[in-house]
């Protein structure tokens, strides 16, 4: 069963996407942006810095929310030990992809922490004609419906 929405404050609400290449860059923005941005995303370009985990501990030794954004798709057993490893570190939100019911469900249930699961069902970068590459033939929106209800049932947060 999906859970409610973590409680965000007002100064919460907006988050800044920390799409930089590497761990000075990051730390240059937060310290531009200072108590104005409270949650950060941190992405697969700073992951592949290898200063992922310095600049999310960095976040959260200043108070700041962290949003783990990269998209997990394995083996369900593989996902679920991301998501069972990644809740031991502060992070508010992560994203996996959300069209395989197995896979959601491990890493639902593997998730025991406070950290909530979003389901990424089609990237925004994709149509209909990426979607029929696929072999999926229906509209965008559609495929996004059925997507969420399946990560909903899942018991992804959102």
């Amino acid at each position: 069963m999906s859970r409610a929405p973590l409680p965000l404050r007002d100064d919460e609400r907006l988050i800044f996407a920390l799409d930089v290449p590497d761990r000075v860059q990051a730390l240059e923005w937060v310290d531009r942006l200072g108590d104005s941005v409270a949650f950060y995303k941190i992405g697969m370009e700073l992951l592949a810095s290898g200063e992922y985990f310095q600049v999310l501990d960095e976040l959260a030794r200043r108070n700041k929310r962290v949003f783990v954004d990269l998209k997990f798709f394995d083996i369900p057993a593989t996902a679920a030990a991301v998501i069972k490893r990644l809740a031991q570190w502060p992070v508010s939100y992560a994203t996996i992809h959300g069209w395989h019911p197995a896979m959601m469900e491990a890493c639902a249930a593997a998730n025991s922490g406070d950290m909530r699961l979003l389901a990424v069902t089609v990237l925004t970068s994709m149509g209909r004609a990426d979607l029929a590459q696929m072999g999926i033939d229906r509209e965008p929106v559609e495929v996004v419906v059925e997507r969420a209800l399946a990560a909903q049932a899942a018991g992804i947060d959102g």
